[in-house]
């Protein structure tokens, strides 16, 4: 019991972090915010993780397992309007429970200096893009835009469960999948 809450604790240290790093980049980010942004004084944060540096990759590293854990159940599914409707709630879902760490898993589609190349071959292993399909990927960043706008809101709004399957239906608008052609309406 006293793990399970010790590591629901370090979820939401986790995901607070992700949002301001997220939001502000790594150098702008100080101790003293992300220890306001958990409730914690900058010891008690210290406690959990030893430096903004540890916290910063603790917070890379559980956005990256929770991607693969997307990218793992999604492996087996052909490319298409069924893969990417499953990716999207898999990903609509995290973003729900956890929105910082989607806001930092995203933060390379917003923030050209963020830009790096796993963030590319894990868009492209996810929504199966070739990546000479220019609109292809136009398509997916402005799906994972809305995503992360919509989630957000949801999340401000405290309305999760109404919100959950008009985000998917909007990201598989935003990616082209007409709705005569979606099977699971």
């Amino acid at each position: 019991m006293a793990r399970a809450l010790r590591e629901q604790v370090d979820e939401e240290i986790l995901d607070r972090a992700a949002a301001l790093f997220a939001q502000h980049g790594f150098e702008q980010t100080s101790l003293k915010a992300l220890a306001d942004a958990v409730g914690l004084s900058k010891a008690g944060l210290l406690h959990h993780y030893p430096s903004k540096e540890a916290l910063h990759a603790a917070a890379l590293e559980f956005s990256a397992v929770r991607s693969g854990q997307v990218r793992d159940q999604v492996a087996s599914l052909p490319p298409g309007p069924d893969r990417d409707r499953r990716v999207l709630e898999l990903l609509t879902d995290t973003a729900l429970d956890r929105p910082g760490l989607v806001a930092l898993l995203f933060r390379p589609v917003t923030t050209p200096e963020a830009h790096n190349a796993d963030h590319d071959e894990l868009l492209s292993d996810l929504f199966a893009i070739d990546p000479s399909d220019v609109e292809r990927l136009i398509r997916v960043t402005g799906a994972l835009s809305a995503l992360a706008v919509l989630s957000l809101a949801a999340n401000y709004r405290g309305d999760k469960t109404s919100w959950r399957p008009r985000i998917v239906e909007t990201c598989l608008d935003a990616l082209g999948h007409a709705r005569s052609d979606r099977a699971r309406d």
